[in-house]
């Protein structure tokens, strides 16, 4: 019977050893059309993590009715923020592995690659699980790029892990970055996004933290998010220096009847006029790259919300993306996270050691 075990065919006795560092983002479709979304759509709200309703009940609602309107009315939203290069998410996600990769490159002695992986649609985590076995990773640092972990999305890339091991013969050293919501570089980072922005114009009567939300009922389930989300906007205002009525924190993306977590970006963003806030400037800190959710939902939806209820100016600050700053923050976790390993800092085994532990592997019987 054939074994349902696959290994790294291109594998020797000796070789080379590689630190591989699997950034991992939610996805996007691979077009702004219907099909695509729908598409795309179909693999996401099927994930258990993301939607938590019976199965068999879910499946019908989602092809017979979410799956009918949804990627309809998110055509033109995606539309709207498509680039020539193609998808906001996946373009800032390129270049953030060229900076990354240049950025480790300096503070490991050993071989590192860094592969961009999404948790749906193109890019999949299997796909980057191949390149790194090409490479000879032994070691491999999972680093879900969702800064508060939620099972929605840090969980759920590692069940995506869990099912392409299971397939594996020779498994890599793994380790995992769950959270990063309160990394003394990443506040930095983002407090200096927001004093820069500051610094090029105007700053406004107040800084609102908008998060994506998730299902109420996940966090009476246990679900940290909601007091991650807290905890990382509570030390942005003070690295900031803000005062407690200088700041708001709410949650955005809705979606379907249940009650979300509260308070929800759109209606606070409609009353403030009416509590003489005309100004107002957004940053999504939850949000490692920009994509529709802040291109599209924030900058443009929400924008004309507050303009409509009587507001006088609106500031989208954009995500942290690729900028310096942003990529020495995830370079300074990701150095934490492999301390103890053979790559980080140490010196690797030259040619010459290399060969003779592959003699050794000939004579006991490998084949390479």
């Amino acid at each position: 019977m054939k074994s349902k075990y696959t290994g790294n065919r291109d594998f020797e006795h000796g070789g080379e050893t590689c630190l591989g560092v699997l950034l991992v983002n939610l996805g996007t479709p691979d077009a702004p059309t219907v099909r695509a979304i729908q598409k795309y759509l179909a693999e996401f709200l099927w994930d258990p993590r993301v939607v938590e309703l019976p199965r068999a009940l879910w499946w019908v609602l989602l092809h017979a009715v979410v799956l009918q309107l949804r990627p309809r009315k998110k055509v033109e939203a995606y539309a709207k923020i498509w680039t020539d290069e193609g998808s906001p998410l996946l373009v800032i996600g390129r270049k953030q592995e060229a900076a990354l990769q240049a950025e480790l490159e300096k503070s490991c002695i050993g071989k590192v690659k860094v592969i961009l992986a999404m948790r749906y649609g193109q890019l999949p985590i299997a796909s980057a699980l191949r390149e790194f076995q090409a490479c000879n990773a032994r070691r491999v640092l999972v680093f879900p790029l969702y800064p508060q972990y939620s099972a929605t999305t840090t969980a759920s890339t590692f069940d995506a892990l869990a099912k392409e091991f299971a397939r594996l013969r020779w498994l890599p050293e793994i380790r995992m970055v769950n959270s990063y919501a309160s990394e003394p570089e990443y506040i930095d980072a983002c407090a200096v996004q927001i004093e820069s922005y500051w610094r090029q114009g105007s700053r406004s009567q107040k800084l609102l933290f908008s998060f994506h939300g998730l299902p109420k009922r996940n966090l009476l389930q246990g679900d940290p998010y909601h007091c991650e989300c807290q905890h990382t906007a509570r030390l942005i205002s003070q690295r900031l220096g803000l005062r407690d009525d200088e700041w708001l924190l709410t949650f955005q993306s809705r979606f379907g009847v249940a009650e979300w977590l509260r308070p929800y970006t759109s209606e606070t963003l409609e009353k403030l006029p009416q509590k003489g806030i005309r100004t107002v400037d957004v940053f999504c800190p939850g949000f490692s790259a920009d994509c529709i959710e802040t291109l599209e939902e924030i900058d443009m939806q929400n924008h004309e919300i507050f303009l409509r209820s009587g507001g006088e100016s609106f500031n989208y600050i954009p995500a942290l993306n690729d900028e310096p700053v942003h990529i020495r923050a995830l370079s300074g976790i990701i150095s934490r996270h492999i301390q103890g390993w053979p790559e980080h800092r140490s010196p690797q085994a030259g040619p010459e050691d290399r060969e003779a532990a592959r003699q050794r592997a000939l004579k006991l019987g490998a084949r390479r």
